[in-house]
């Protein structure tokens, strides 16, 4: 009978340890996005371990591949990651380069970017320029969410083709099919065409 009570203790114990362990190494490991970059770390945390809430970044190359199979490549200059949202990078000069699974690739670029390493869903702002085979698209504000396959770009967007220039509000676009939807804000505004000679 006592080496029963030892037995069930012992077991009870190692079941915590291993319930334990389970937790801490499985529960609370963060996903790690692939990751492809030449770092240099500044800031406050290179100062004061206690006194730092983000960490500074240079020369960053993020490359993933969404469940579809695009390939998604984004540079920057410089980045910032904030510890208390850390899937979210904000980035300075950024170009970005999907390579879609058939083949075609969109090129953008922009003085600053929002990139969610979890998604692959970006937002581009200021001076953003999309290029896709003959064409141009230029704007303001862009959310790129491979995540819903939906590009909508805003502000002041003008798009550029080998035969028209166009001025409108907003253009959004499905990645996937290219179905496009072209609108203004205001109902009583047109959409401007000019056909190029």
């Amino acid at each position: 009978m006592y080496k029963n009570k030892i037995v069930k203790i012992f077991l009870i114990n190692l079941f915590i340890i291993l319930t334990f362990g389970v937790f801490f190494k499985v529960i609370l490991k963060k996903p790690t996005p692939i990751i492809n970059q030449n770092l240099n770390f500044e800031g406050p945390a290179a100062k004061n371990e206690n006194s730092y809430n983000s960490n500074l970044l240079e020369n960053i190359n993020y490359t993933s591949k969404d469940k579809n199979g695009n390939q998604y490549n984004i540079n920057a200059l410089k980045g910032e990651i904030k510890l208390d949202k850390s899937n979210v990078i904000h980035l300075v000069s950024v170009t970005a380069k999907i390579l879609l699974k058939n083949n075609s690739s969109i090129t953008i670029t922009s003085d600053f970017a929002e990139y969610n390493s979890v998604t692959n869903d970006t937002t581009f702002f200021k001076n953003v320029t999309i290029t896709y085979l003959d064409n141009k698209l230029t704007g303001e504000y862009l959310d790129f969410l491979l995540s819903k396959n939906l590009m909508t770009m805003s502000e002041n967007v003008i798009y550029t083709s080998d035969k028209n220039i166009l001025n409108a509000d907003i253009i959004e676009m499905n990645i996937e099919t290219k179905d496009t939807k072209i609108f203004m804000y205001e109902e009583d505004k047109k959409i401007f065409i000019k056909g190029k000679s």
